[in-house]
């Protein structure tokens, strides 16, 4: 087939041009700015757009299907020169379930942890030499492409996004797969540019459910409250319903935990947080629900280290450790700070989150942070005004920001790179826990070099 990718430079639309190059398809794109990684991937594989931008008069006939990428918009050239011609046009997550109608179907969603679960089942798929396509959120470690695609797999994991399938689809992504085997890690109002209303966003999970296949399994956190009280008010009669919960977590020592199962397993792992160790019960209850062996599971999951950007260990001594994390959403960020602060109870723990997201910069939603930090020892928060007027939003006082957070001066805002590269500085490096929390780049900072 002959495939072309508007918006090939996403950071999954990129990975799916590799895997279909990588399975024999003729593969070309197009996008008006293309970053690293993505540039340096496709052009080593020799699908990079030979220059940046959109044209249309390469959009014909010959092309089987049109990807089309949420960076690009709805009056795209290329695009409309597609429509024009009546080409076949598909979000990405549509071309996904399309190339995996005859797989099983996994899909993980939640508003927190789905890119965790996703890795966790993954990770342990990949020890136990069980072949299978995926599609995740984030660079693994052993997996070189972060999508595969092979028609003789028996398996297909996705993670579930919520978030708008393309620039012409408003439906979210994770109504495409129509699972046999869902899981949902948890709900919390986010996106607010697309779900105005937590009512709204919720509206997106109980639609979800309902593409669930007729006796597939729905495995749901039963600790999360709104995503309980969505499940009690719906007909689940034919769907087998698999709750999990947070196993006992006890710490032994040289940053290990020993996590106790209900059915009385027990495993050792050096991730840190009571989120993660709830992602490995869910994760655990995926390979359940698939019919792996529970102790197969459990020894693959001890050698999980993580998924980039969530939680992942820049810099590390014997009192010095600097964490950064994808959390922006305000029950993630509380719960990742209440997690760390709990596995160095005698550090001081300095926790900084940079609002970046539209939601996050949103005056109407940033109330939703308040006491999020609380459990920061110091506690500072970072916006870059270029953000702000590269999204066309108004601008925010530092003040009203320090508001939002809380009602003292205990949460610092920095809207100045170079402030916050000072300020990064001056955190010393003894008996101290650094939480970075960003969905963004702190400005382009070089992390690794500012705290080496």
């Amino acid at each position: 087939m002959r495939i072309h990718l508007i918006a090939i430079g996403g950071s999954a639309m990129h990975n799916i041009a590799l895997a279909l190059h990588r399975a024999g398809h003729s593969v070309t794109g197009s996008d008006d700015q293309i970053r690293e990684p993505s540039k340096s991937r496709l052009y080593s594989a020799g699908i990079a757009p030979e220059n940046e931008g959109w044209f249309p008069d390469k959009i014909d006939r010959s092309i089987d299907i049109v990807i089309l990428g949420m960076h690009a918009k709805s009056n795209n050239p290329e695009l409309l020169r597609a429509m024009e011609i009546g080409l076949t046009i598909q979000s990405y997550p549509e071309f996904l379930y399309h190339r995996n109608l005859t797989q099983k179907r996994i899909v993980i969603g939640g508003s927190h942890g789905k890119t965790t679960i996703t890795s966790m089942v993954m990770h342990a798929m990949q020890s136990i030499s069980i072949p299978f396509n995926y599609m995740v959120g984030a660079q693994l470690e052993n997996f070189d492409c972060m999508v595969r695609i092979d028609d003789e797999n028996e398996w297909a994991i996705f993670e579930g996004d919520e978030y708008l399938s393309s620039p012409i689809d408003s439906r979210p992504k994770f109504l495409w797969y129509r699972p046999q085997i869902a899981l949902l890690s948890g709900i919390a109002w986010d996106h607010i540019n697309v779900f105005p209303t937590k009512d709204h966003y919720v509206q997106q999970f109980e639609a979800f459910i309902t593409t669930i296949e007729k006796n597939g399994q729905l495995i749901w956190c039963e600790e999360d409250q709104e995503l309980s009280n969505l499940i009690q008010k719906l007909d689940l009669s034919h769907l087998r319903l698999s709750p999990y919960k947070t196993p006992k977590a006890m710490p032994i020592g040289n940053s290990i935990t020993e996590l106790e199962f209900e059915d009385g397993a027990s495993i050792k792992t050096q991730l840190v947080g009571a989120h993660n160790y709830q992602n490995i019960g869910g994760a655990r209850s995926v390979a359940t629900a698939m019919g792996l062996d529970s102790y197969d599971f459990d020894q693959a999951i001890t050698t999980f280290k993580g998924a980039a950007k969530r939680l992942e260990t820049l810099v590390e001594t014997d009192d010095f450790t600097l964490y950064q994390d994808f959390a922006h959403a305000p029950s993630k960020v509380r719960a990742t700070t209440e997690s760390i602060r709990t596995a160095f109870p005698n550090r001081q723990l300095t926790a900084v989150l940079e609002l970046h997201t539209f939601s996050s910069l949103n005056a109407a939603f940033l109330p939703t942070y308040k006491n999020s930090l609380n459990e920061a020892h110091q506690a500072i928060v970072f916006f870059d005004p270029k953000v702000l007027e590269s999204k066309g939003m108004p601008i925010l006082s530092k003040e009203f920001v320090q508001s939002c957070f809380c009602d003292d001066q205990s949460v610092q805002v920095i809207t100045s790179i170079e402030e916050l590269q000072q300020k990064f500085s001056e955190i010393p490096r003894q008996q101290r826990t650094v939480l970075l929390m960003t969905s963004g780049w702190f400005g382009g900072l070089n992390i690794r070099e500012v705290f080496n």
